[in-house]
């Protein structure tokens, strides 16, 4: 199962300016499209984070640690000029196996 780049946007269009709330609103959301189609966060065997800034590197990795723990899924990190909207700082998008 593939998620696609995922930004941190609430049902009401907010979007929260701190990078770690970021990052944890879009693995959770993940976290519901996985759940959605039969898998898990333990499923994931691939991430790819991108950031506007590297200096959130730090504070987004440690909300991935504590999403994914001992699951270890090859990750990447990846600066890039920006997004869609100027609101977001990070993106996030998996690859899972489902029954891994």
């Amino acid at each position: 199962m593939f998620v696609s780049a995922t930004a941190a946007i609430w049902p009401d269009g907010h979007v929260d300016p701190d990078v770690g709330v970021q990052a944890r609103r879009c693995l959770e959301i993940i976290d519901e499209a996985l759940r959605e189609s039969g898998a898990a966060l333990r499923d994931v065997v691939r991430t790819r984070v991108f950031l506007v800034d590297a200096a959130h590197g730090d504070a987004v990795a440690q909300v991935h640690g504590e999403a994914f723990g001992t699951i270890r899924p090859a990750t990447g990190f990846i600066v890039v000029q920006g997004f869609l909207d100027p609101r977001w700082l990070v993106e996030i998008e998996v690859d899972a196996v489902i029954g891994s």
